[in-house]
C-alpha cells in the first residue's frame, strides 16, 4: 500500500463520508485540480494522485512499455483503488484520463459508483464518418514536431488547447507545466493518448458517467463526445458556459456547480 501511494504521489484531503478521486490529464498533475479540490473537501474525501511520470509521481518506477498504452495507467488508477480500499468512489478524469477511468471501471466497477469526464474523447482521429478532429497526417506532423523541439511544440500546443485567448495568462501557465514534463515520457504519454481507440469499450461500462463540454475546445469535439453519450450505457451530456479544453481551471466555478448537481441527483 505504502509503495503505490508513494508511486503516485497519492495526497488525501477532506474528510466526507463520499470519496472523489481526481485523475489528470496530459502534461499535468495534481496541482490542476486546486480549485475543485479545495472547494470539494468541505463536503468530500479528495484523493489526489500523479501519474507515473508526472508532478512528484516516483519516476524510477517509469516503464516506457507499460505506459505505451492507457490500460497502463488504468491499472495505476486500480491500484490505487486497491490500496485505499475504495469503493463506490466517485471518479472524475480530465482529457484522456477520462478514458484511463472508463478502462478501469470495466475491469473493477465496484470501486466506482460515478464517473465524470471533463473533456473526454474516445477517440482523436477522424475515421470514416467519425470526427475526431484530427487526420492522421496532420498526426504525423504533430508527432515530428514534438519529437524535434518539444519546447517549442508545448509553447504553441499548450495556449490553443487551453483556450481563452483572451486571457493569456491561462495559458501561458499551462505551457509552464507543459515544458516542465520530459520530452521522452511526454512523447510515449502523447502517442497512447492520440493513436487509442476506446469506442469499442465504451458499450462496455456499467457504471453511470456524465461527460461534460466546453464551447470552443480543439481536442474533445462536439461530435466526439455526442459518440460517447450515445454509445455508452448511463452516460449524460452537459455543456458548460465556458470555454476551451481545460475548464477546471479556466472556469472551476462552473464544473463545481456541475459536478454537485450532477452528483445529487
Amino acid at each position: 500500500m505504502t509503495d503505490i501511494l508513494l508511486r503516485n504521489n497519492v495526497n488525501i484531503v477532506g474528510n466526507g463520508p463520499q470519496t472523489i478521486l481526481f485523475a489528470h490529464g496530459f502534461g499535468g498533475d495534481q496541482n490542476a485540480w486546486r480549485h475543485l479540490s479545495n472547494a470539494l473537501s468541505e463536503q468530500y474525501r479528495v484523493v489526489l494522485f500523479d501519474f507515473v511520470g508526472c508532478g512528484n509521481s516516483d519516476f524510477s518506477a517509469y516503464s516506457a512499455t507499460k505506459y505505451k498504452t492507457l490500460r497502463g495507467y488504468a491499472e495505476d488508477v486500480l491500484d490505487i483503488c486497491q490500496a485505499l480500499q475504495l469503493k463506490d468512489a466517485i471518479f472524475v478524469g480530465h482529457s484522456v484520463a477520462c478514458m484511463v477511468g472508463m478502462l478501469a471501471a470495466i475491469e473493477s466497477p465496484a470501486y466506482f459508483k460515478r464517473l465524470i469526464f471533463l473533456g473526454p474523447s474516445a477517440c482523436y482521429l477522424n475515421d470514416g464518418n467519425y470526427a475526431g478532429g484530427i487526420n492522421p497526417s496532420e498526426l504525423d506532423a504533430l508527432f515530428e514536431v514534438m519529437d524535434n523541439n518539444y519546447q517549442g511544440w508545448a509553447r504553441a500546443m499548450a495556449p490553443a488547447i487551453m483556450g481563452n485567448a483572451d486571457r493569456p495568462e491561462l495559458g501561458e501557465g499551462f505551457a509552464n507545466d507543459w515544458i516542465e514534463y520530459d520530452p521522452a515520457i511526454a512523447a510515449n504519454f502523447a502517442r497512447a493518448t492520440f493513436l487509442s481507440d476506446n469506442r469499442p469499450y465504451l458499450s462496455m461500462l456499467q457504471v453511470p458517467s456524465l461527460s461534460i463540454i466546453c464551447e470552443e475546445d480543439i481536442l474533445a469535439t462536439a461530435s466526439a463526445t455526442q459518440y460517447i453519450a450515445d454509445h455508452t450505457p448511463g452516460n449524460t451530456m452537459v455543456k458548460l458556459n465556458a470555454n476551451g479544453h481545460c475548464p477546471h481551471l479556466s472556469a472551476p466555478q462552473e464544473v463545481i456547480k456541475t459536478i454537485k448537481n450532477y452528483l445529487l441527483n
